[in-house]
C-alpha cells in the first residue's frame, strides 16, 4: 500500500531521486534498521529480510498488535520479504537475492553470517561487485568484539554519559537512542562510499561498522570539532565531572516557560545589549569578548532573567531575532508535532494505523528542492514475496580469479572530487572536512571580514585544535565575496569544482550572487549542498540558529533534564546533531555524486539540523502522536536498568537487563541467585514495583568494584553493562586502540599531540584517512590563485592589495611545514 497522496503532497517519484536503482538487502537487526531506510530516503531500492514466523495469529493481529512503532518509523520506504535462514532453501534464495543486488547491510552479529555458511569473505568472492556492510556493537574484531551493549552501554562506553547531567550530581541518561541512530547514519556513509568507489573500480567492499565507534566520533567527540562557545578549547579539556555548561547557552524562564540564548559573536551581544535598552552597568565594551562575558555571568545572568521574566516565549523570540540575538523557546513534543513551522515543512508524515494516525518524521534532507521523506508505509512481514521472487534469476557460477573485480584497487572514493567550502563553524566545517577525508580537494572560502565561528580563540592562538581538528586536509583561500572580483573568481572556481557547501543563514547564498541557479548556469554539474538550523523554507527560516537552539526547539532540551520542577536542564555541554547532520549533508552529496555518474547533471542537498533531530528520535514523536507513552521514557520497561555507583569518586556503570534470561544471569553474576525465585523479582513487573529494594542489593555489589572490573565479570556473564569512560580515556581504550580508530597528527603551530579520528568504518579498499594540517586564512591564496584562477604573482599581489585576495602566513618556513601520522 503506498501513502495517501495527501500524506506528503511533495514527495519526489523515487525514480527521480539519486539512488534509484540501487538495490540493498536489508539483514539488520532492531539496532541497525535505520541505516537501510536513509538509503531507501533517496531512492534506493530496499528489500528487508525477516524471519518466517510460525503460527502467526490472524493477519490483522500480525500486523498492528501493540503496534510496533519502531517497525513504523524505521523501515518506511523497503519492501519486505521473509525467509528461514535455517533453511538449505532460505539460504539459496538469499544468495539469489545477493546476486542482484548493490548492497548488503547485515546485522546478525560479529559471526552469524560464517554459522550461515555466508563468510563476508567467501561471499565477497561469490559476489565480487557487493558491497557488504556489516553493522554491529563493537565492530567483528577487537576485545569487546563479544560484548552485548544496548543504547545506555553505548553511551556510557563512548564518553556521551561523563557530560551529561551537572556538576555533583549523578550523570544524567540522554534520552532517545542518539547513539544507535547516529551509527545507521555512519551507515548509510560508510555504505555510499564504498558504492560510489564500485562505479568507479568495478569492485565491492567488506566494510566493518561500529556502534560504539560510530558514538566516540559523532556525538559528543572529545577529539574534533565543538561550537563557538568553546572558544577553540577541545572538549577533552574539560572538567573530569560533569562540567558546567550552562552559563555556555544559558536558558531562562518565561511567562509560560523558557527560552534559551546562545550570544556568541560581539555583534550578537551588541544586539542583546540594544534589546536592554544599554544599561550602564553592561556598557563595557570588553563584554563583546566571550572570555569577559562569562567572567561577568554572576551579574550578566541575573539581569537577563529579570529582563526576560514578564515576556512569553514568543514574544521574547521574537524581539531577540528582531535584535540579532539568537533565541529559542524550549518547546516539549507535543508542541513540536503541532509546530507551525514543521508543519509547513511537511517534517512529520501521517501514516495510518487501527490506533489512530501516526505521525513520523519525513526523511533527513531535501533532495533538489523537494523532500525526500516517506513515499510507502512500512513492510508487513513477507508483504513483497511473490513480486521479489518471482523476478529472482537462477545463481549464476562465480566469476573468474583473474578478473578486475577480483584485484580491487585501494583508493579514496573523491579522489579527483573539488569541494568548494563556505561551510562554517560544526556542521559547516564537518563536511568539508568528511569530504576531504575520502580524498577530495576541499578549498575553505572564507575571509576577516566574516571569520569562521570555529577559529574563535580564547589564547588567542592562530590555530587551535578544534579548528585543526575540523579542517584537516583542506586548503584555504581568502577572498572578498561582496567585491565584484570576488564574485569573478568565485565564478571560476565553481567551474572548475564539482561540490559548493555552505551552511549561512537561508537567503545569504542568494544574496551574494550564488544561488543554485547561477551556479548551475555556470556549471551544470555542480552539487549544491547547504545546511541551516530550520531549513530554508517555513517560518522559522530566518532564524538565527545553532545546535543548542535546535535542541530547545525539537523538544530535546525539555526532555534532557533532571525530574525537578525547575530547571535542571543539562543538555549545554553536548554538541549533538551538529556532527550527525554534518553526516547527513555528506551522504546527500555523495548521492547526488552517485547519480551524477549516470546523468551527468549536478543538483542540491538541503538538510535542516532540525529535522535530523527529529529523524534520530522517531519513535518518541511518533509514540507522542497516538498517547503510546511520553517524552520522558528512557528505558525498555525493564528492570534493573540504569546507573550504579562503583568504587571510587565519581565512578559509574550501567546495566542494561532487557529480559528474564538476562536478569537470571545478572542475579548470578553477583552472587545472588536466590533473587530470581524471590516473588518480588519474579517478574518484569514485580521487578519494577521493587525496584529500590533490588537496586540496593546490585549497588552493593558495584561499590565494592572498580568500574572495570566489574564490566568484565557482567560481559563474561551476557548481561549488558559497560563503565562510564570520560573523554581523555577513549584513546586508551583497548578496544579503540585495537580497532585503530584513533591516529595522531601533529600541526605545526600546536604544540601537543592531536588523537584524530580515522575512517567512519574499517574498509577493505579505502586506506586510513591522510591528516594534512588545517590551513591558517588564506594560507594557500596564493596556490589556488596562480593553479586555478591564472593569476600572475603581480595581479595576486595587487588583489591581496585592494583586499580582494587575503593571505595569512604561518610564522615559519612554510617548506618545513608537515604533519606526523602514526
Amino acid at each position: 500500500m503506498s501513502m495517501p497522496q495527501d500524506t506528503a503532497p511533495d514527495l519526489p517519484n523515487e525514480h527521480d531521486l539519486p539512488l534509484a536503482n540501487v538495490r540493498v538487502v536489508d539483514l539488520t537487526g532492531q539496532s541497525g534498521e535505520m541505516g537501510p531506510r536513509i538509503l531507501a530516503d533517496l531512492g534506493a531500492d530496499v528489500i528487508r529480510v525477516e524471519p518466517i514466523v510460525v503460527d502467526r495469529p490472524s493477519a490483522e493481529l500480525q500486523e498492528f498488535a501493540g503496534l510496533d512503532v519502531r517497525h513504523e518509523t524505521h523501515n518506511a520506504n523497503k519492501r519486505s520479504v521473509s525467509l528461514d535462514l535455517d533453511t538449505t532453501a532460505g539460504i539459496g534464495i538469499l544468495r539469489r537475492l545477493l546476486q542482484t543486488a548493490d548492497i548488503f547491510i547485515e546485522g546478525l552479529g560479529v559471526d552469524r553470517l560464517t554459522d550461515l555458511g555466508l563468510e563476508p569473505a567467501a561471499l565477497r568472492r561469490e559476489f565480487p561487485t557487493l558491497v557488504i556492510v556489516s553493522f554491529s556493537d563493537f565492530g567483528r574484531t577487537g576485545p569487546y568484539r563479544n560484548w552485548t551493549a544496548t543504547e545506555l552501554v553505548h553511551v556510557a562506553l563512548g564518553g556521551v554519559l561523563s557530560r551529561s547531567g551537572l556538576p555533583g550530581r549523578p550523570p544524567l541518561v540522554p534520552p532517545g537512542p542518539i547513539a544507535l541512530e547516529s551509527a545507521a547514519v555512519t551507515t548509510a556513509w560508510a555504505a555510499l562510499l564504498a558504492y560510489y568507489n564500485r562505479l568507479l573500480t568495478d569492485s565491492g567492499d567488506d566494510v566493518d561498522v561500529s556502534v560504539f565507534e560510530s558514538t566516540v566520533q559523532i556525538i559528543d567527540p572529545g577529539f574534533g570539532m565543538a561550537g563557538s562557545a568553546a572558544g577553540g578549547v577541545p572538549t577533552s579539556d574539560g572538567p573530569r565531572g560533569r562540567p558546567d555548561s550552562s552559563h555556555l547557552y544559558p536558558i531562562f524562564p518565561c511567562t509560560d516557560g523558557y527560552v534559551r540564548l546562545c550570544i556568541l559573536s560581539p555583534r550578537q551581544w551588541q544586539g542583546m545589549f540594544e534589546w536592554m535598552g544599554r544599561p550602564a552597568e553592561f556598557a563595557d565594551p570588553e563584554l563583546g569578548q566571550l572570555k569577559h562575558r562569562y567572567a561577568a555571568v554572576g551579574t550578566l545572568y541575573p539581569a537577563i532573567e529579570a529582563f526576560l521574566s514578564s515576556k512569553s516565549r514568543t514574544q521574547a523570540v521574537t524581539e531577540g531575532q528582531q535584535f540579532g540575538v539568537p533565541c529559542g523557546e524550549l518547546l516539549d513534543f507535543a508542541e513540536v508535532l503541532d509546530s507551525e513551522h514543521y508543519s509547513a515543512r511537511d517534517a512529520f508524515a501521517a501514516v495510518p494505523t487501527p490506533l489512530g494516525t501516526l505521525r513520523i518524521p519525513n526523511g533527513l534532507m531535501e533532495i533538489d528542492g523537494t523532500r525526500a521523506g516517506i513515499r510507502r508505509r512500512a513492510p508487513r512481514r513477507g508483504e513483497y514475496d511473490t513480486e521479489i521472487f518471482s523476478d529472482l534469476p537462477p545463481l549464476a557460477g562465480p566469476s573468474t580469479a583473474n578478473s578486475p573485480r577480483a584485484n580491487p584497487v585501494r583508493r579514496r572514493p573523491l579522489d579527483g572530487i573539488r569541494v568548494l567550502d563556505l561551510g562554517v563553524i560544526v556542521a559547516g566545517g564537518e563536511t568539508g572536512r568528511l569530504l576531504a577525508d575520502m580524498g577530495a580537494e576541499v578549498i575553505k572560502i572564507e575571509n576577516t571580514a566574516f571569520r569562521d565561528g570555529s577559529r574563535q580563540s580564547m589564547s588567542g592562538a592562530l590555530i587551535t585544535p578544534v579548528f585543526a581538528w575540523g579542517h584537516r586536509n583542506k586548503k584555504s583561500i581568502g577572498i572578498n565575496l561582496r567585491s565584484p572580483e570576488g564574485r569573478t573568481y568565485i565564478a571560476s572556481l565553481v567551474e572548475q569544482s564539482d561540490v559548493v557547501l555552505s551552511n549561512f543563514k537561508p537567503g545569504t547564498m542568494d544574496k551574494l550572487g550564488l544561488s543554485y541557479q547561477e551556479l548551475s548556469r555556470i556549471n551544470p554539474r555542480i552539487v549544491v549542498a547547504d545546511s541551516s538550523a530550520f531549513g530554508n523554507s517555513g517560518p522559522w527560516n530566518a532564524r538565527l540558529g545553532y545546535g543548542p537552539l535546535v535542541r530547545a526547539s525539537t523538544g530535546l532540551s525539555l526532555a534532557w533534564k533532571y525530574d525537578t520542577a525547575n530547571g535542571g536542564f543539562a543538555d549545554a555541554s553536548t554538541i549533538y546533531p551538529d556532527h550527525a547532520a554534518a553526516r547527513v549533508s555528506a551522504i546527500g552529496v555523495l548521492a547526488q555524486l552517485v547519480r551524477r555518474l549516470k546523468t551527468n547533471r549536478g543538483g542540491t542537498v538541503s538538510v535542516a539540523q532540525a529535522e535530523v533531530i527529529l529523524a534520530q528520535h522517531s519513535d518518541l514523536f511518533a509514540s507522542a502522536s497516538v498517547r503510546i507513552g511520553t517524552e520522558s521514557d528512557r528505558g525498555t520497561g525493564n528492570t534493573p536498568s540504569g546507573l550504579y555507583p562503583a568504587a571510587g569518586t565519581d565512578e559509574w556503570i550501567v546495566i542494561d537487563v532487557r529480559d528474564s534470561d538476562e536478569w537470571e544471569r545478572l542475579a548470578k553474576c553477583i552472587g545472588s541467585i536466590e533473587l530470581v525465585s524471590d516473588p518480588r523479582f519474579e517478574t518484569a513487573t514485580k521487578r519494577l514495583e521493587h525496584r529500590a529494594a533490588l537496586d540496593a542489593v546490585i549497588e552493593n555489589w558495584t561499590r565494592s568494584r572498580s568500574p572495570r572490573a566489574a564490566v568484565d565479570l557482567l560481559q563474561e556473564s551476557g548481561v549488558p553493562g559497560a563503565m562510564m569512560l570520560r573523554l581523555p580515556e577513549l584513546p586508551e581504550d583497548p578496544h579503540l586502540q585495537a580497532r585503530q580508530t584513533f591516529r595522531v597528527a601533529r600541526h605545526p603551530l600546536i604544540d601537543r599531540l592531536l588523537p584524530s579520528e580515522n575512517t567512519p568504518a574499517h574498509f577493505e579498499n579505502i586506506p586510513d584517512v591522510e591528516l594534512r594540517p588545517a590551513p591558517l586564512l588564506g594560507e594557500q591564496t596564493r596556490e589556488i590563485a596562480s593553479t586555478l584562477l591564472g593569476l600572475s604573482d603581480e595581479d595576486i599581489d595587487r588583489m591581496i592589495a585592494a583586499g580582494v585576495l587575503e593571505e595569512e602566513l604561518p610564522p615559519i618556513d612554510t617548506d618545513n611545514r608537515s604533519v606526523t601520522n602514526s
